[in-house]
């Protein structure tokens, strides 16, 4: 779960995906994976380096949350979330069946729509092993390079070589997996999923804006999830940290989650946290006064 190493974190005030300012601290990250979290495994923290500010705990489960053991640091719960996950052990025709009607007839609509921009079938490709996984690579960052992932939020397919020699030997120990759509032979969406344990992560995803109305992302995902069914290799498909229609849409379980910060409790870091929390609860606050009818109601006045 952390190796016990500090690292340099910018903590973010954050609006959507626009980030107003951060501030750094030096961080031990305790990421628990998806086979923790459904395992309920109590968190060990590392020993606290003397040059680290805290911890960043991610995906703890929340009924854990109150027995965390603090050791005397600030707590500070920064996000909660679902962690959704597809059973893949179940089968494709179960987790089909699991869908809604509307979810269905969407993913025959939105195939039947892509197939028909490359006239009229799908170019879906499949990229599993270390020599594939070198002609996936380029592909995928002429795609990766267009999407808001990695222009907004600097998670796009990485291409320093650290990385790609790091997903590289994933793919020659079989714990990779990654796909390619492809309109009139050009790569319009991309995925790439790294294994963790028997669970196989959403980890690099993204299509080019300039196809969005095809749904090309969407297409993807279903055809990866066919593909990982009939495979048989992994037990779970994990769509890691954070929300989104499409986890929501396409899981099979989930679980209640945080993220927590533990800081030593200096004068600046007392000073951070009261920042952060004022600043979350003001942006809370937002949101909630945006979905009230009155406010509704002249949104649309204006737009008229």
């Amino acid at each position: 779960m952390a190796d016990g190493a500090a690292r340099r974190l910018p903590l973010k005030f954050q609006i959507g995906a626009r980030t107003l300012a951060t501030i750094p601290r030096r961080l031990v990250c305790v990421s628990f994976s998806l086979d923790a979290v459904l395992a309920a495994t109590p968190p060990i923290l590392p020993p606290l380096p003397g040059d680290a500010d805290g911890y960043l705990v991610t995906s703890l489960p929340a009924t854990m949350l109150a027995g965390l053991d603090r050791h005397g640091l600030l707590a500070f719960v920064r996000q909660r979330y679902v962690r959704y996950h597809v059973d893949l052990a179940a089968g494709e025709a179960a987790w089909l069946a699991g869908l809604s009607g509307s979810a269905r007839s969407g993913i025959k609509r939105k195939a039947k729509k892509l197939a028909a921009a490359n006239g009229g079938a799908l170019d879906i490709r499949r990229y599993h092993d270390a020599a594939a996984f070198a002609d996936f690579h380029p592909l995928a960052r002429a795609v990766s390079a267009t999407t808001y992932q990695e222009k907004l939020l600097g998670s796009g397919l990485p291409d320093d070589v650290a990385s790609v020699r790091h997903l590289e030997s994933l793919a020659g120990e079989d714990r990779l997996r990654a796909w390619l759509a492809f309109i009139a032979g050009v790569p319009v969406a991309y995925l790439c999923c790294t294994a963790d344990g028997k669970s196989l992560c959403y980890t690099y995803v993204g299509h080019d804006p300039a196809h969005n109305e095809l749904s090309p992302g969407a297409v993807l995902q279903v055809e990866a999830m066919r593909d990982l069914f009939a495979d048989g290799r992994f037990a779970r498909f994990d769509f890691t940290e954070g929300e989104g229609q499409h986890k929501r849409q396409f899981s099979t379980g989930g679980t209640a989650c945080v993220d927590v910060l533990l800081l030593r409790p200096t004068l600046g870091n007392r000073a951070t946290v009261a920042a952060l929390r004022g600043f979350d609860s003001a942006i809370a606050l937002a949101k909630r006064a945006a979905t009230h009818p009155a406010l509704t109601k002249l949104a649309k006045k204006i737009r008229r």
